[in-house]
C-alpha cells in the first residue's frame, strides 16, 4: 500500500533526526519512494518556540493503515520521542497523511490527516513530491489545497531531499524489490 507521510523534529539535530526517521522506515521494510527537500518552519498552534525542520515522503509497504501507525509509533519511541504535557517538543513525529485513496475515521486513526488541508508545513513538501495527487475527501489536488491554504505561517526550503538508501539505489539504476515481511531488510536489488 502506497502512503504520504509527514516527518518533523524540533529539538537536537534536527536534520539528522529526520535521516534517521527514514533510515528506520527503511530498515523496518518500507520502501522509501520519495522525499521532498527539508524545511525550516514556523511552529502553528502553539507549537513552541523552536522551528521544525519538516519534510514530506511517499512510501510503499505491504500492510494495513493501523498497522503502518504502529510502525511509524514504534519508530518514534525508538528515536526517543517522549510524550510530554505541552506537546511542543518533538525530537521526531511522523504523522500518516494519506493512505492511497482510503478514508480512515477510527479512534486511533483519521486518514487523511484531519488538518493536512491546512498546514501549510505539510502541504509544501507534500505539493513539492506530488502535486496531482487528490485529497479523497476534499476532491482536491495537493497543489490546489496549498494555492488555497490560509495559513500564513513560514516554510523555508533548506535544501535538496535527504539522500537515503533507496533513493541512492534508484538513482545509481537499481530498482529495489522486497517481497519479505515489514520489519526485515529488503534482500533483493536488480539492475535495470
Amino acid at each position: 500500500m502506497r502512503y504520504f507521510l509527514s516527518l518533523g523534529s524540533n529539538v537536537g539535530q534536527r536534520r539528522r533526526n529526520l535521516a534517521r526517521a527514514v533510515e528506520a522506515l527503511e530498515l523496518a521494510g518500507v520502501a522509501v519512494l520519495r522525499t521532498s527537500s527539508l524545511y525550516r518552519t514556523e511552529p502553528v498552534d502553539g507549537g513552541g518556540p523552536e522551528w521544525f525542520y519538516n519534510l514530506a515522503a511517499e512510501v510503499s509497504v505491504p500492510i494495513g493503515p493501523e498497522e503502518m501507525l504502529d510502525l511509524v509509533k514504534g519508530i518514534e519511541r525508538r528515536l526517543g520521542r517522549r510524550t510530554e504535557k505541552s506537546g511542543r517538543l518533538r525530537s521526531i513525529d511522523i504523522d500518516v497523511l494519506l493512505a492511497e485513496n482510503q478514508v480512515i475515521r477510527s479512534k486511533r486513526l483519521t486518514v487523511p490527516h484531519p488538518r493536512l488541508a491546512q498546514r501549510n508545513f505539510v502541504l509544501v513538501p507534500l505539493a513539492e513530491i506530488s502535486p496531482e495527487t487528490v485529497h479523497p475527501v476534499l476532491k482536491k489536488k495537493i497543489k490546489e489545497l496549498r494555492a488555497m491554504s490560509r495559513d500564513r505561517s513560514v516554510v523555508m526550503k533548506l535544501s535538496s531531499p535527504l539522500r537515503h538508501a533507496s533513493v541512492a539505489r534508484r538513482t545509481a539504476g537499481a530498482k529495489v524489490h522486497d517481497k519479505n515481511r515489514v520489519g526485515r531488510k529488503i534482500t533483493r536489488v536488480e539492475e535495470r
